[in-house]
């Protein structure tokens, strides 16, 4: 079952989740982990979880949106940096792991590689840009790998293993109009 159904007969409700994942983003990208040398901002996590079980429209809303509101109340010099990559991100992530059905965590692991991929170059280039230097998106290189990572792991994790997608699935599949 494809969230895109969810989308179609049960509009309120995706909008609902929708909603409900784009406060959590907001909430984790208001403040990071601190780690030797910077930040390590958690919201990641939940954009390659939700991204996993929305359809692109609703993961690219949660995703940028989220992150720019987020970005917006609590350091506003990255917002539209965060609505672009972030909103870039959770949509390649759910077009990979809608587009494989047979396959759906093939398409997810994908998905959250090149997902990754594009919030590691989107946030350097967006940091050269915002800050005309390069050298400190290099500095800050390392801890966008991390964050990518630990967020593409979690999601992967948290909807697998954890059977959230199934869980997913099976209460879409009892939306009704």
């Amino acid at each position: 079952m494809k969230s895109e159904s969810l989308r179609q007969r049960a509009p309120v409700r995706w909008l609902t989740v929708t909603a409900v994942f784009m406060a959590m983003n907001i909430a984790l990208s208001s403040f990071g982990m601190s780690v030797p040398g910077g930040h390590l901002y958690l919201n990641d996590i939940v954009i390659c979880t939700a991204a996993i079980l929305l359809d692109p429209l609703g993961a690219f809303a949660l995703g940028g949106i989220g992150a720019f509101l987020g970005d917006m109340f609590f350091y506003p010099a990255p917002m539209f940096v965060s609505l672009v990559t972030h909103g870039l991100q959770a949509a390649v992530i759910s077009l990979c792991a809608h587009g494989l059905p047979q396959k759906r965590f093939s398409g997810a692991v994908l998905g959250a590689t090149l997902g990754a991929i594009v919030m590691v170059v989107g946030y350097s280039l967006g940091r050269a840009f915002l800050y005309s230097t390069p050298e400190y998106a290099i500095l800050k290189l390392p801890f966008q790998i991390l964050q990518a990572t630990v967020g593409a792991v979690c999601g992967i994790v948290i909807c697998f293993p954890c059977r959230i997608a199934k869980i997913w699935d099976r209460w879409c599949r009892s939306c009704s109009i």
